[in-house]
């Protein structure tokens, strides 16, 4: 029985992040936890976390929670359903730690955001509108000043 080279175990914890982040990407609306997405990629849970936070800078449930938060901002854009259908539709089950998460990644709570985003984007083509509103990671969303 041969064993491949330690130095090939890298590029496959690699390609399971690879995939890992691509199954949030795809499923973000999904229950997803870091148990299952560890159990995906052959991988424990400590592990995985550690090897997604050096490899992409953050945690895979940070990750996850960013993902339904930019899908979040796009239905809010929209304007057709209420804050708590959306917070259900991207996949959050509670209304408190979905507002939680979007004030702190983009800095004013959904229907501010709602508010503040028809007049911001208006006329914008929505691949432009998404980019520029990108929310922040890791608790970098700008704080707001009083006047």
């Amino acid at each position: 029985m041969s064993r491949r080279p330690a130095a090939t175990q890298p590029l496959r914890d690699l390609a399971r992040l690879r995939h890992v982040r691509d199954r949030i990407d795809r499923e973000y609306a999904q229950p997803l936890d870091v148990e299952a997405l560890a159990r995906g990629a052959y991988m424990s849970a400590g592990h995985l976390s550690r090897q997604f936070r050096l490899a992409y800078g953050e945690s895979p449930y940070s990750y996850l929670m960013t993902r339904r938060i930019e899908r979040a901002m796009a239905l809010l854009r929209q304007g057709d359903w209420s804050v708590t259908d959306i917070c259900f539709a991207v996949g959050c089950s509670s209304l408190g730690t979905f507002s939680s998460r979007f004030t702190e990644l983009v800095g004013v709570p959904p229907s501010v955001y709602r508010r503040q985003a028809a007049q911001a984007t208006a006329g914008m083509p929505a691949c432009v509108a998404k980019q520029v509103t990108r929310p922040v990671r890791n608790r970098e969303a700008p704080v707001p000043t009083h006047t």
